[in-house]
């Protein structure tokens, strides 16, 4: 019987690319000498505690993990980048942090509920045919979006890290020598991507807000701030059962637009974009292993 590997992910980041295992995560960077720094972090115990094998909630961990472990390694990305005195660390993190994910909620979640509220308005529809508008409304926000600030020149290159990212853990997993040679070969998808978790928020979010109903606006704008955590969740479980069956024909007809998705937000990597990615993996799975040989 074949072995089954950890679940590792990542993130692209600034001319670097996090890896996360279920101990250790690694951020790899490259600094503006061509030289590759690496970090290494051991993640919090709550990981690996039972609270993170509780169906739907671990999903709420994972949302937490994204966005706080997220930003530490994005930080350290671009304090490589910087100068000394243009680094970026403590409070000005957490705002950063705290204003990003007011942005996303605002644009992604409460605008186009009042987009929808409009069409409600103006045209007379309800129901069911609402929240379909406010979910069309929303995937084209956020293909748009992610469309647009890939015109960017900074945000092409985090792209192409991040092809980096999956093309390096795909070739692990198909249990390839992690050179670049071998790495270059593989597909910049992963269906265990962070876009295919947001094209999963909206899918999803049409069947949850259908079932809420007609409501004044400003309830409707509330309910969708509140329900963002139980959406997380769901799609949570939705993207680790899928990523489980992936070989299923029936799943990947099912996942092919999250695929798709991600040939928007990922670039095929240059080969030093690989050398770090495939430097960040190597140093968390050498991290990772020595961490479970001391716990055997």
């Amino acid at each position: 019987m074949k072995e089954s590997l950890p679940n590792y992910g990542g993130q692209a980041l600034v001319e670097g690319v996090m890896m996360r295992g279920q101990n250790i995560c690694a951020i790899a960077a490259r600094a503006p000498d061509g030289s590759i720094l690496i970090e290494r972090q051991r993640l919090g115990q709550i990981y690996r505690s039972w609270l993170a094998r509780i169906p739907f909630f671990r999903g709420l961990l994972i949302l937490g993990d994204a966005l706080i472990l997220g930003m530490r390694a994005l930080t350290f990305s671009v304090n490589v980048q910087a100068e000394e005195d243009e680094k970026i660390e403590g409070a000005p993190m957490v705002i950063t942090l705290l204003l990003s994910l007011t942005a996303g909620i605002a644009l992604f979640f409460m605008l186009p509920a009042g987009i929808a509220y409009l069409f409600e308005i103006v045209f007379g529809i309800k129901g069911l045919g609402i929240s379909i508008v406010e979910g069309i409304v929303r995937l084209l926000l956020l293909i748009g979006y992610i469309w647009g600030i890939g015109f960017m020149p900074d945000i092409r290159r985090v792209y192409g890290y991040h092809g980096a990212e999956h093309k390096t853990i795909n070739a692990f997993e198909a249990g390839a020598p992690l050179d670049v040679e071998n790495v270059s070969r593989y597909s910049r998808e992963h269906p265990r991507c962070g876009t295919a978790f947001l094209l999963t928020v909206v899918v999803f979010s049409i069947l949850i807000f259908s079932l809420l109903g007609p409501m004044p606006i400003l309830l409707r704008l509330l309910s969708r701030i509140f329900l963002v955590p139980i959406l997380a969740m769901i799609s949570y479980e939705y993207i680790r059962f899928t990523a489980r069956f992936r070989q299923s024909s029936w799943v990947r007809a099912i996942i092919a637009p999250n695929l798709a998705l991600q040939r928007l937000t990922t670039r095929e990597p240059d080969k030093g974009m690989l050398e770090v990615a495939i430097s960040a993996f190597e140093a968390m799975r050498k991290e990772e292993l020595s961490a479970t040989e001391l716990t055997a």
